[in-house]
């Protein structure tokens, strides 16, 4: 079952979000493995991401291997704080 989350950086930027999304995916033009949506954008009182992936065990194994190190070793002009984040499983999902 695909699974959702949605991270909300009080106060982010969109220069914040360029400099760690070039940190934490493998291209401007494509999406880790497992993820299958990403959009992203300006929100009241900061930026918000919304990522789905294949499975909540995909989540946890990007989560696990990938942004988590690299969040936790800095990733200069990146977002400073580690997100608000609410996730679920997702119902229903078109194209």
């Amino acid at each position: 079952m695909a699974y959702g989350i949605v991270h909300h950086f009080p106060g982010g930027t969109k220069e914040q979000y360029e400099a760690s999304i070039a940190g934490v995916h493998p291209s401007r033009s494509s999406l880790p493995k497992g993820q299958i949506y990403h959009a992203a954008g300006a929100s009241a009182g900061g930026w918000t991401i919304v990522a789905i992936h294949e499975s909540k065990e995909s989540w946890e194994r990007f989560r696990n291997d990938t942004l988590m190190p690299r969040m936790q070793q800095g990733i200069k002009g990146g977002f400073p704080t580690p997100p608000e984040e609410t996730s679920f499983e997702v119902y229903n999902q078109l194209p």
